[in-house]
């Protein structure tokens, strides 16, 4: 949708004054309604495959799966994390984002940590453009710059 294209782009203009932002997209695997249990595993192992291809074992990544069981942070709690990750060392720090099946368990095992946005379900497009915020805000947090509330 457009308007999720332009929210994107609006945010990573915002944030490449604080950081340097880069979007791998894998492809969603063809889903259909009501998979049985063998399906979903079949869809989400392919999806797992994809997303793991494209995140390579690199040294000072942390690497944070979006999942509904993950942790929930508050604003200032998540940017706290983030500071708290780049004062160690972490140079680079990625976020999964899975499709409308969620994440294979192959993806979140090769995690770091988990971390919910809430209990509810999101589109994976609305969810990047609803992370690029948080991470904006949590930059502008940290900066003790004013950012609305």
């Amino acid at each position: 949708e457009k308007y999720l294209r332009d929210a994107v782009n609006e945010f990573s203009k915002r944030l490449s004054g604080y950081c340097r932002l880069m979007i791998a997209e894998a492809d969603d695997e063809k889903t259909v309604e009501k998979a049985s249990p063998s399906e979903r595993e079949r869809i989400l192992l392919a999806e797992g495959l994809r997303i793991n291809k494209l995140c390579k074992r690199k040294e000072n990544t942390h690497t944070i799966a979006l999942c509904v069981d993950g942790r929930q942070y508050s604003s200032e709690e998540f940017a706290g994390r983030l500071e708290k990750l780049s004062n160690s060392g972490v140079s680079t720090i990625r976020f999964i984002i899975g499709g409308s099946m969620g994440l294979h368990e192959s993806v979140t095992a090769l995690s770091d940590e988990r971390m919910s946005f809430s209990k509810l379900t999101f589109p994976h497009q609305l969810m990047r453009v609803i992370l690029l915020e948080q991470i904006y805000r949590a930059f502008k947090i940290t900066g003790g710059e004013p950012y609305h509330k």
